[in-house]
Order: C-alpha cells, then structure tokens, then sequence
C-alpha cells in the first residue's frame, strides 16, 4: 500500500440496541467493502440495513472525497458503542408505569485501502490559449 490513511464514517443515534447491532457488525468486519455490502445484503437482521448505509458511506467518502480506489478498500476499524437512552414510560396494571429505555447505538466505520494512481498533468490553460492564437491567424491569412 502506498497510502496508509483512514477514512471515517459515523452513524450516530441509530434505533437499535448496541448489543443488536454489534452482532451484525462482528459478521463483517476486518472484510473487503465489496464482501461486507454483499454479506449484509443477504443478512436478514434489521441491524444490517443501517450498517451496510454506514459501509457505504465510508465508501463514498474515500472514493470521492480522498481519491481512493474503491476496489481495494477493506473495513479497517468496525465499532458499535452506546448512544444516547431515551427514558420512557409503559403502562401497567392499576394506573402504575413503568419506567424502560429505548437505547441507541452510534457506528463508527473506518476503511484504508490504495490510493487512485494520479493522470498526467495536463497542459496549462496559458498554454492551450498561446496555441489556439497561433492558429487563428493562420487561418484567415489561407483565405485571402
């Protein structure tokens, strides 16, 4: 690898408990992008909806973002940590309630892979410009 470099991607406040969550996530991690996407596609868990969007994330973001080529990314880093506890309350018998969280989970996906190899630069904008005059001229002298 030329590149040694981490590109991140988060999802905070996902609706799911961590412990959910972090089952899927054992079932891809330290994989290709292309195995993981696949994997998840046919993993029939609702946690594997929201991991493969945090995936693909990290995807888009070091392709586009920091010119890695999107063939050799693999998941460098895979972690499921608790998020924020929603307290809410569920009714009982005689006019009680009860208290219960709703618990969240955050995701942090962090994938390395090649970086794109650079083009050629291309000729400077002055360059084509100084060109483009030259031929002009040219041109309308043939005509007369």
């Amino acid at each position: 690898m030329a590149n040694v470099s981490v590109v991140r991607a988060y999802a905070k406040n996902v609706d799911q408990a961590p412990r959910k969550v972090s089952l899927v996530a054992s079932l891809v991690r330290g994989r290709s992008v292309a195995d993981a996407i696949v994997i998840l596609n046919h993993t029939p868990k609702r946690a594997a909806l929201v991991v493969r969007k945090a995936i693909e994330s990290a995807q888009a973001n070091a392709v586009n973002n920091h010119g890695f080529d999107g063939k050799t990314l693999t998941i460098a880093t895979l972690s499921v940590t608790t998020g924020t506890r929603l307290k809410r309350f569920k009714p009982a018998s005689r006019g009680r309630a009860l208290p219960f969280q709703k618990r969240t989970s955050n995701i942090l996906v962090e994938v390395t892979g090649e970086l794109k190899p650079k083009k050629a630069a291309a000729k400077p904008a002055e360059a084509k410009a100084t060109e483009a005059k030259a031929e002009k001229p040219a041109k309308k002298e043939e005509k007369k």
